[in-house]
């Protein structure tokens, strides 16, 4: 079931963004050459509830963590470690989820690590340009089936690969809402969209295959051929006013 939100309760959703996106501005001068992920997982837990929020990742289905650290040939869902510790030339994909006052915003940035060689940040780039440009065509009566669409027409002709294992999600009181969000054309048109929905668009794109493996965590996925996977992912809703990215990180 889509869970319609009023005016006042996009109103929440956009104050628990506001959070979020402090968070990864912060990160800017956080990421960088020697740092390790278990340093940038304790500064954005200690962040997160001084603002009175709560790191919604943490503890969900058991995860211990305040942010997913994903870091190059890991898609999503990587657990910070001490041991883990930042290099140049590295991708690191950062995620989480703010609950302000019950009300959620999720949103993962790719933070680049010194200097990326010419083909990363070249994935880099349309990896964002990607989620951009799904979010362009969000409007009243459009399919969701048209974002996944959208993202394989401009990332598959460059050569890259799409995870379709993780998908986009409603979201609102809940972490993970319908309705589904894929990003790849997935043969389904999906529900129209109206006003009143919130949802996320969050592709993981690859340099190679996007073929995936567990770790023996149980959460952290990565791809079988080692190449790097690189993520964005906002969250938005369409109002009277159009679309509202609740979590929009300018120019991080």
């Amino acid at each position: 079931m889509i869970y319609l939100k009023t005016k006042d309760q996009i109103n929440k959703m956009i104050d628990a963004g506001k959070i979020l996106i402090s968070v990864h501005h912060a990160l800017r001068d956080k990421v960088k050459e020697g740092v390790t992920t278990m340093e940038l997982n304790d500064f954005v837990d200690d962040f997160i509830v001084s603002q009175g929020a709560y790191p919604e990742q943490k503890g969900y289905q058991g995860f211990p963590y305040a942010i997913c650290a994903s870091v190059n040939d890991e898609i999503c869902h990587g657990f910070p470690s001490d041991d883990v510790v930042l290099k140049d030339g590295d991708i690191i994909s950062i995620d989480m989820v703010v609950n302000y006052k019950g009300w959620m915003a999720d949103s993962c940035w790719s933070y680049a690590v010194g200097k990326l060689s010419e083909e990363d940040q070249k994935l880099f780039d349309h990896t964002r340009e990607a989620m951009y440009k799904a979010i362009s065509i969000v409007d009243e009566n459009v399919r969701v089936g048209e974002i996944g669409k959208c993202i394989e027409a401009f990332t598959r002709p460059k050569g890259y690969s799409i995870v379709k294992e993780f998908i986009g999600h409603g979201i609102g009181k809940n972490m993970h809402e319908d309705p589904q969000v894929f990003h790849y054309n997935a043969g389904v048109k999906g529900p129209r969209i109206v006003k009143g929905m919130a949802f996320t668009i969050e592709p993981m794109i690859c340099m190679g295959s996007a073929a995936m493996k567990l770790d023996k965590n149980g959460w952290t996925a990565r791809t079988k051929d080692g190449s790097k996977c690189v993520q964005f992912e906002h969250t938005l809703a369409l109002t009277d006013n159009g679309v509202i990215i609740t979590t929009d990180q300018g120019d991080v």
